[in-house]
């Protein structure tokens, strides 16, 4: 099941930074992750601050 970034998400662009598959992109309030690109390998949840990439 694909990531998915939730509110919690402060536009910092770490996850765009390290996904491997550049499913990540900045949206107009917070990042958002494309689930048909998204490989589920958790490298976004892993490096964001606050947690906002989830599983879901």
């Amino acid at each position: 099941m694909a990531f998915k970034i939730t509110d919690e998400c402060i536009s910092c662009g770490a996850c765009e930074a390290e996904c491997p598959v550049s499913c990540i992109t900045a949206g107009d309030s917070k990042y958002e992750i494309d689930a048909d690109a998204c490989i589920d390998c958790g490298t976004c949840a892993g490096v964001c601050p606050v947690g906002a990439p989830v599983e879901g």
